[in-house]
C-alpha cells in the first residue's frame, strides 16, 4: 500500500548561488557528511546537491509533514547502493513520522530517484508498505 508520495523540482543555478553564498554553512545544516562527500567527488557538484535538496523536500511531503513538525533536513539522507541506485535513509524524527505511519504488520520502503537536466533537478519519493510475512 502507498503511505505517501511527494515530489519536487529545484533549479540548480539557485543552489550554486547558495554554494557560493554561504558555503560549508549550508552544506552543514542540510547535508549529511556522506552526502557532502558525494557531492564533492562530482563534476557537477551543485546539480548533485540540488538532485539531494530535492530528494529531501520530496521526502518531507511524502511523510504528510512539508519541512515542519520538527523534521529537520539532516533526518532524510540520500546514500547510494553499489549499484548507483539512490536510496533515502531516514533518522530523527523523519524516522519517528515513518514509523507512525505505517500500519502494524507492515514494513516500510521509500522509493527515491533523481534526475536532471540543467538547470533543473527532480526527486520523486514515494513510500511503500508492505506486508511482513
Amino acid at each position: 500500500m502507498i503511505l505517501g508520495i511527494g515530489t519536487d523540482l529545484a533549479n540548480i543555478e539557485r543552489i550554486q548561488r547558495v554554494l557560493d553564498r554561504h558555503g560549508d554553512r549550508f552544506r552543514n545544516r542540510v547535508f549529511t557528511a556522506t552526502e557532502q562527500h558525494k557531492a564533492e567527488r562530482r563534476a557537477d557538484t551543485a546539480g548533485t546537491y540540488a538532485k539531494r535538496w530535492a530528494a529531501k523536500e520530496a521526502c518531507s511531503k511524502a511523510l504528510g509533514t512539508g519541512l515542519r513538525m520538527g523534521i529537520a533536513w539532516k533526518d532524510m539522507a540520500v546514500t547510494n547502493l553499489d549499484t548507483g541506485q539512490p536510496v533515502m535513509q531516514l533518522t530523527g524524527w523523519a524516522a519517528g513520522r515513518l514509523a507512525d505511519l505505517t500500519p502494524p504488520g507492515h514494513k516500510a520502503i521509500v522509493h527515491v530517484t533523481l534526475t536532471d537536466d540543467h538547470p533543473w533537478a527532480q526527486a520523486f519519493v514515494l513510500i511503500e508498505a508492505r506486508p511482513v510475512a
